[in-house]
């Protein structure tokens, strides 16, 4: 072969590997470091914008999010499995992180940053790691109670008394992980399903009506439509602080639930090295650290993160024994015998 068809062909297979690379590069998009990513997000709003925001300004890739509760970030990543609009995720009460994995909507990844978690706080697979616990409780309008007649409420029984009747707020089980805490919840602490629905019929009475979103009952209280809400005290407490100053927070002497917040990375991330690297930046002390300054006060899971008074002590409270992988099996058969049971019923 001469040297000028060598040097042709070379130029050829050149500009054949090129395209083969391109081509490449387009498929395993998911490993795109470029982003942009989007979040699926679970905490209050001003706490997503905090968190994608500092990451940009951190990584230099954009992250955007949507607000959205657990279950309806599950109904989001089941109906676009097959091109997922989400790459990442975050906050929110794991048991719907497990329901999510046992739908295979979310994929194990191990961060190196995760190591720094304790281990309660993880998914010993890898599909989720915690960023925060919360505590459910009752979030009490004390100017309410006081017309009512009523003290602030230091067990579940006290939320049945008549004076309550259509006095508490609540979310949807199906629509709301917080509200799937206090159902299961129930079933902790009386010993099982049947047991559960039937505290929960009777809650039933004492309810207004069900909201979509879990934190919106400490909104309705702190307004004085209702005299409690159940929300985790971290959301009470960060009402009153934005001027809703007849709020207290209480818990159940008998126990309460509590979630561990969580982040994940969604199946079939179309930027999956990105998504990662946002993963890994939400478990260190100083991504954590950023959800005090805009009045979030779950307890954070680096033990390096900042401390805050405001954030309940876990000691300090009587809380259930927790079951995040059974609450997560049993999440889809629970919501909808609520719904059909308890949510559709007349009130007496």
């Amino acid at each position: 072969m001469n040297i000028r068809k060598a040097v042709a062909l070379a130029s050829v297979m050149g500009f054949a590997m090129t395209l083969t690379a391109c081509a490449a590069d387009s498929q395993s998009g998911s490993q795109s470091e470029d982003g942009p990513i989007t979040i699926a997000c679970g905490a209050m709003e001003d706490w997503c914008q905090k968190m994608t925001e500092e990451f940009t300004k951190t990584s230099g890739i954009e992250a955007n999010f949507v607000r959205l509760s657990s279950g309806e970030t599950v109904a989001r990543l089941e109906a676009s499995k097959d091109s997922p609009e989400f790459d990442v995720w975050h906050g929110g009460p794991v048991d719907g992180f497990g329901a999510a994995k046992n739908a295979d909507l979310i994929e194990a990844y191990k961060s190196p940053n995760a190591e720094a978690i304790p281990a309660e706080y993880r998914d010993p697979d890898g599909y989720w790691t915690g960023v925060y616990v919360g505590v459910l409780g009752f979030c009490s309008n004390q100017s309410s109670l006081d017309k009512l007649g009523v003290d602030v409420p230091s067990s579940w029984d006290d939320l049945l008394a008549p004076e309550l009747k259509k006095q508490v707020s609540s979310a949807h089980p199906s629509t709301s992980g917080t509200a799937f805490t206090t159902l299961w919840t129930q079933v902790e602490r009386l010993g099982g399903e049947e047991e559960a629905f039937g505290y929960m019929s009777q809650l039933h009475n004492s309810i207004l009506q069900y909201s979509k979103s879990g934190t919106a009952p400490g909104q309705i209280a702190g307004r004085g439509e209702v005299a409690v809400g159940l929300v985790f005290s971290h959301d009470c407490v960060k009402y009153q602080e934005e001027g809703m100053t007849d709020l207290v927070v209480s818990f159940p002497e008998e126990g309460t639930g509590y979630e561990i917040g969580g982040v994940a990375l969604i199946k079939g991330s179309k930027h999956q090295a990105a998504a990662q690297k946002y993963i890994d930046w939400t478990l260190t002390a100083e991504a954590q650290s950023f959800g005090p300054t805009v009045g979030s006060y779950q307890v954070l899971t680096n033990p390096d993160a900042t401390s805050d008074d405001r954030m309940v002590k876990l000691d300090d409270v009587n809380l259930v024994d927790y079951d995040f992988v059974e609450a997560a099996a049993a999440k889809k058969g629970m919501t909808t015998r609520f719904d059909e049971e308890i949510a559709s019923a007349p009130k007496e």
